[in-house]
């Protein structure tokens, strides 16, 4: 395994994940994972944890079987100006904050209002990254969102998930490597986040591997490559 930080994953508190947090955890650690990102859905996706789980994340040990724990959340964004889904009592208890366009959240817009509302969240202080910005439903300026994201210091995510066949997302590989061009040409940062809902998913960035490699993407716009690289966008 080359990559031994994964930035996104989900557990049961999410409503349709199906492994505890210590489960997760073991999981990581047998298999060499160094730091993992557990970042529940917050409130507005249907059957997901409340404001007052993230609230009382202080509670959690971050180190465990030997795995380093960022708790934290992946906020949804729920209107065309960026705004999310989880207040600063939620968000200042997190580690790490992704936020994402989900449909059940909000119904997509426009190319010119799907792209302000990714520009919006980034401008949130709290948030770090931007999940799974290579949806076809959500159309966006690339080129918009890549400077963006380099001028308010945020990460943009390759999601494995949405790679796999039948995945969650439309068309997502071709606008993955669209954004992955542009990240290269423009020197920004991007986290890999397998998306994982069940244990045996962490750190499986096989198909992001592949595109990684296809469009010749360096290593050193990678956070997950280095954790004092990925602490500097936290």
């Amino acid at each position: 395994m080359k990559y031994l930080i994964d930035t996104h994953t989900h557990t049961i508190a999410s409503g349709h994940a199906y492994n505890t947090i210590d489960e997760m955890t073991r999981y990581a650690a047998g298999i060499g994972t160094k730091y993992l990102g557990i970042t529940e859905h917050a409130p507005k996706m249907p059957g997901s944890c409340g404001l007052f789980y993230f609230g009382n994340l202080k509670v959690v040990p971050r180190k465990k079987y030997g795995v380093n724990r960022l708790m934290g959340c992946e906020a949804n964004i729920i209107d065309f100006k960026g705004r999310i889904d989880l207040d600063k009592y939620g968000l200042k208890q997190c580690d790490i904050v992704i936020a994402s366009l989900h449909i059940p959240c909000i119904k997509p817009g426009a190319v010119e209002e799907n792209t302000t509302a990714l520009i919006g969240a980034m401008k949130n202080p709290y948030v770090n990254i931007i999940g799974h910005p290579d949806d076809n439903r959500y159309p966006v300026d690339y080129e918009a969102v890549v400077k963006a994201a380099k001028e308010n210091h945020v990460l943009l995510e390759l999601n494995n998930t949405s790679l796999k066949e039948g995945g969650p997302r439309k068309d997502a590989r071709q606008n993955d490597v669209k954004m992955l061009k542009l990240c290269k040409e423009m020197n920004v940062c991007i986290s890999l986040g397998s998306d994982a809902h069940i244990e045996e998913d962490i750190c499986n960035f096989a198909l992001a591997e592949e595109l990684l490699c296809e469009v010749d993407f360096p290593e050193r716009l990678i956070a997950n490559t280095d954790i004092d690289l990925l602490r500097s966008y936290l």
